[in-house]
């Protein structure tokens, strides 16, 4: 896991180390605004499933910039299952980046998990245990139409099938 591309757009490929300084960049740029940080992660089932988790640093009010990574799974779980492994992958990357922010003593900056969960349609049911996961590991969860972040970047990409990373 550790070693995946994250992409972004401008910059192409990076690590996660070379991500992770690319957003305290984008903080540093303007000290007086606030960020959020949030991490979603999509999928798309088919023969294989591909997944897409999607990083964004959002100063409020005034722009953002993201990064995503895309694997794919040769196992195909059920539909709970696959909800189930977004936020895990979510969380994964968000212990990681949470990890790196502590050691540079930014303890403000929250990371959100945005899921692929909403009140309408057929997550509705497990809406509460997908939260109470992304909670119980310490970060703040938004659902659908809240998560619309992550997921809208995400599902773009999860979107075009080619270059798997």
């Amino acid at each position: 896991m550790g070693m995946l591309n994250f992409v972004n757009p401008t910059k192409g490929r990076m690590d996660i180390n070379k991500m992770f300084q690319d957003i305290m960049e984008f903080v540093e740029e303007d000290r007086n605004s606030n960020y959020k940080l949030m991490v979603g992660t999509d999928s798309q089932p088919g023969k294989i499933i591909c997944f897409v988790t999607a990083i964004i640093i959002y100063r409020e009010g005034n722009g953002a910039r993201y990064y995503y990574r895309k694997f794919s799974n040769r196992r195909i779980p059920s539909f709970k299952q696959r909800i189930f492994m977004e936020a895990n992958y979510s969380i994964e990357l968000a212990n990681q980046l949470l990890e790196k922010l502590s050691k540079t003593g930014r303890k403000d900056l929250n990371i959100e998990i945005h899921l692929d969960v909403g009140e309408n349609g057929k997550t509705k049911e497990i809406i509460k245990e997908v939260v109470g996961m992304v909670t119980g590991c310490g970060f703040e969860a938004q659902v659908k139409p809240d998560s619309y972040g992550a997921s809208k970047v995400a599902d773009k990409y999860t979107k075009s099938m080619t270059n798997i990373i």
